[in-house]
């Protein structure tokens, strides 16, 4: 099947496919019995990124389920961090857990030299993904890739784990400018290469997951937000030339314009974003995604179909993919997805 008969990747290119494609972020999760199941088979949350045969299965799961046009990775914004070396534990209750990096000295110890063999598993699941979709009969359906952006993923390196504020980093920032700037610069190119090799292993689209961008201040935001963003995006354009990017620089509120001048293919909205002016104010051969509000989802019932219309009357007639604001949460009843995506196909 080529590219052009797959329907996002149809939108991504900036056709106005309708009804519009659907998939939902963290749609591979905790909601889902079966993903419960696989979770119990391995002793911690790394393990299972890094097991390509468990991987592959948690990825392909929510598309035996519910169809959705496209498959994403199952792994994590953290890969990055813990391929460098630095030390990563997933707590129950309490999330990523890593040792901070807070001086030169910190920023110095990590190891780009590690990121081949350490990606190597991640890879080989992007290749078992896209083989199965064949098998499986989803041949129409996108695989797509993704990868934490240099500020998001700085935000944990330097926190030492999540965070309300991300103080620590906020003011490493400020206070220590030029090691704060060496940090994103290791961690943009490290992002390069972890998605061109994706790409290499069978994505045919990317994600690049900026889920803290609008922390920052507008300078700092230029800075570390788009400067990043367009340097990822020309890398991968000169190196894969027909691959989309979809980027997601959440909370970024008016700044969402600016994002949109880097090259992306598509912008994903966050719940907060109205849809309606987003439509209005963006380009408009650039594609939307976006922007149920995940507990909208969770509630179901005509909050959900009122809220899920008002997002499809707002982007009828431009390149749109339907998906949430933010991730879908553990609590989600499995038959409002269900009704989600009837009712989208149905547009």
């Amino acid at each position: 099947m080529t590219s052009r008969a797959k329907p996002l990747l149809r939108t991504l290119a900036g056709e106005p496919a309708w009804p519009p494609p659907i998939w939902l972020m963290r749609q591979a999760g905790r909601y889902l019995p079966e993903y419960r199941a696989r979770r119990a088979q391995v002793t911690d949350f790394i393990a299972l990124c890094t097991n390509p045969s468990l991987a592959a299965d948690v990825t392909l799961q929510p598309i035996r389920r519910y169809g959705f046009d496209a498959a994403i990775l199952f792994s994590d914004i953290l890969i990055v961090p813990w391929a460098l070396g630095q030390g990563l534990a997933y707590r129950e209750g309490e999330g990523p857990v890593l040792p901070p990096i807070r001086d030169e000295a910190g920023v110095g110890a990590l190891q780009p030299n590690r990121l081949p063999a350490a990606f190597a598993p991640i890879l080989e699941t992007v290749r078992r993904v896209r083989a199965g979709l064949t098998a499986e009969g989803f041949a129409d359906r996108t695989l797509i890739g993704f990868a934490g952006a240099p500020f998001t993923v700085a935000c944990y390196m330097v926190e030492g784990g999540g965070s309300r504020d991300f103080a620590a980093t906020r003011t490493m920032a400020y206070a220590q400018q030029a090691v704060f700037d060496r940090l994103i610069g290791i961690l943009t190119e490290a992002t390069i290469t972890y998605l061109s090799a994706q790409i290499d292993a069978g994505a045919e689209t990317v994600m690049l997951f900026d889920t803290w961008a609008g922390l920052l201040p507008p300078a700092q935001f230029r800075r570390y937000v788009i400067g990043p963003a367009q340097a990822i995006r020309t890398a991968l354009r000169r190196r894969h030339p027909d691959v989309p990017v979809i980027g997601f620089p959440r909370l970024a509120g008016l700044l969402v314009a600016e994002y949109a001048t880097v090259g992306m293919d598509a912008v994903a909205l966050d719940t907060s974003m109205d849809m309606a002016l987003a439509a209005r104010s963006l380009p408009a051969s650039l594609a939307l995604q976006g922007n149920l509000d995940p507990l909208a989802l969770v509630a179901g019932g005509d909050v959900m179909r009122q809220e899920t219309e008002a997002i499809l009357a707002a982007a009828r007639g431009r390149p749109f993919v339907f998906n949430l604001g933010h991730g879908i949460v553990p609590q989600t009843p499995l038959d409002h997805v269900t009704a989600l995506v009837e009712q989208v196909r149905a547009a």
